[in-house]
């Protein structure tokens, strides 16, 4: 069974969107996580959203420039979640790139408020679109390079999405179990959970995402955000706050 889902999870796992339908008890599985699709109703153009700061403030989540510090070489990141805390190590060494978005994108609050809109039984758990649309315009095209994959993703490996070679942004899953077979994919892992015990929590009923499933279109996350998620998908679960904490 765990093979099945993974075989229908590899190629939807880099991007995904379209309309709803009730996946298969057993949903064929698409071995990539999905990267951030085009969104809609114009590929290239998201509508308009209202940026989360104050009036003649400076806002860092839409200063892209900016947040481009090199990481530690090891730190921890608690993400709090509305089924419990989550830690994550992680290791410089392993995805250097990977691992100073994360860094960045932590330290401006970039992961606040955030749903793991595509979550599949026995593959992964996936999040990363930024819940306010202006944001999320702003680092859609915030691509970097490629690491080289030196750890496999195996239970409890973090890891960014990706559309295709240095392509990843934001986008990130955390797998649920061996998904070994993302290495040749160019998926590469730069950090670990200490526990799976909430990640298993997650709420998976939506599933795979839209059209071939019937969980949130990536599209109309990037457009709508969170008004649309908490409009059609009230049950999802999302990280209320993360932070590095060593």
């Amino acid at each position: 069974m765990k093979r099945f889902l993974l075989a229908i999870s590899m190629v939807i796992l880099v991007s995904c969107g379209g309309a709803e339908e009730a996946p298969a008890p057993e949903p064929e599985p698409a071995d990539e996580p999905e990267p951030a699709p085009e969104p809609e109703p114009a590929p290239a153009a998201v509508t308009e959203g209202e940026a989360p700061a104050d009036e003649g403030e400076a806002n860092p989540l839409l200063d892209v420039e900016a947040a481009t510090k090199q990481a530690p070489d090891s730190y921890v990141v608690k993400f709090e979640t509305t089924k419990g805390d989550i830690l994550i190590d992680v290791t410089r060494s392993w995805a250097p790139e990977g691992a100073d978005r994360f860094y960045n994108l932590v330290s401006i609050g970039y992961y606040d408020d955030i749903a793991f809109f595509r979550v599949i039984d026995g593959f992964m758990a996936q999040f990363g679109i930024h819940g306010d649309p202006a944001v999320a315009r702003v680092w859609k095209e915030a691509q970097i390079q490629d690491d080289p994959v030196s750890q496999s993703n195996t239970e409890g490996m973090l890891t960014f999405a990706t559309a295709g070679p240095n392509t990843r942004t934001t986008q990130l899953f955390m797998n649920f179990g061996d998904n070994s077979n993302l290495n040749g994919m160019g998926f590469a892992p730069f950090g670990k959970l200490r526990s799976m015990d909430v990640l298993n929590k997650i709420n998976s009923e939506y599933g795979e995402g839209a059209p071939r499933g019937r969980g949130p279109h990536q599209g109309r996350v990037q457009s709508q955000g969170n008004t649309y998620l908490k409009a059609s998908f009230p049950n999802l679960d999302y990280i209320t706050k993360a932070t590095i904490v060593e």
